[in-house]
């Protein structure tokens, strides 16, 4: 239950999901929302990249119990690696009111769009802890980052690497659709190693999953869970883009499990190694990571997370 939960600090993204002024008043009915079940709520707005991070270390610095975030999946990213690096011992809670263009966490919860709604669920929720995943360049770890939903390597990080921030700001998850057809005609989709355990296999893209949801309306890993210590691991072998383009309608479907050239595993660490010297790049939660090779390793108990109550 949320009875500890009193001193609170909503972080907000006012250029995620073009919110501007209509979501701040959506924010407001919200904090209002909070402060009836005891939790009061500051708000806090990001103004560039890399802000919520530092946000969310200042919050747990100075002794905040909750931490809301307002935003896409790239803010969420930023504030869970401002909370889950502390060094002290003290994990601060995290909530969660969808304000992006995805938003997978939030369909993973089952959350309302309306952000009122969000929060009416929020207030009667309960904090559970999860693991998170870790993604480490082997060859740069000081780029390391946690994830909380997907990560990837291939043409998923080959798109993200080469998104238009401009274009995403004015048509969201739209120009994740215009980037993707774009790197069908012009990317090579090498092949790469992915190692799990003693298993070696060859994939031109890999999903590291801890949710059920990917982006947009698709479902990749569907044996994933947010409250296990593994992921689902998802490996296409073909090179050719026609190929990708045949899947389309089997993943709008949800029924690439089982179809010829892709590959399931469940695991808590792999490691994706490059076979050459030409640039095969990841990414976590959608945003930009590094070239490979990196490593992806599950990290049990690293959050806690105000998990919403069930509709009536």
């Amino acid at each position: 239950m949320t009875a500890e939960l009193r001193n609170a600090l909503l972080i907000h993204n006012p250029n995620a999901g073009n919110g501007g002024r209509g979501r701040r008043r959506t924010l407001d009915a919200a904090r209002r929302i909070f402060a009836l079940g005891g939790i009061e709520a500051e708000l806090a707005e990001t103004t560039a990249p890399g802000d919520a991070t530092q946000i969310a270390r200042r919050a747990a610095a100075e002794g905040r119990q909750l931490v809301i975030a307002c935003g896409g999946d790239g803010t969420l990213n930023e504030i869970v690696n401002g909370l889950a690096a502390q060094k002290n011992g003290r994990r601060v809670p995290l909530a969660l009111l969808p304000g992006g263009t995805a938003n997978v966490l939030a369909k993973e919860l089952h959350l309302p769009w309306d952000i009122p709604s969000a929060a009416e669920r929020l207030v009667h929720g309960e904090v559970k802890e999860i693991a998170l995943g870790l993604a480490s360049p082997l060859g740069q770890p000081e780029k390391k980052k946690f994830f909380l939903s997907v990560a990837g390597a291939g043409p998923d990080g080959m798109i993200v690497y080469s998104l238009d921030l401009d274009l995403k700001a004015r048509l969201g998850i739209l120009a994740y659709w215009w980037q993707g057809a774009r790197e069908v005609f012009r990317y090579k989709f090498p092949h790469f190693r992915v190692v799990i355990g003693g298993k070696k296999t060859d994939a031109s893209l890999v999903v590291v999953g801890r949710t059920t949801n990917y982006g947009g309306p698709f479902k990749i890993t569907t044996g994933a869970d947010l409250f296990e210590d593994q992921f689902e691991v998802m490996a296409l072998t073909t090179q050719s883009g026609l190929r990708y383009l045949s899947y389309l309608p089997t993943l709008w479907m949800g029924n690439l499990r089982g179809t010829e050239g892709v590959h399931f595993w469940k695991a808590d660490s792999l490691v994706c190694e490059p076979l050459d010297n030409n640039p095969v790049y990841a990414q976590v939660d959608g945003e930009p990571l590094a070239r490979l090779p990196v490593e992806f390793k599950i990290v049990p108990r690293a959050l806690k997370l105000l998990v919403p109550a069930s509709p009536l």
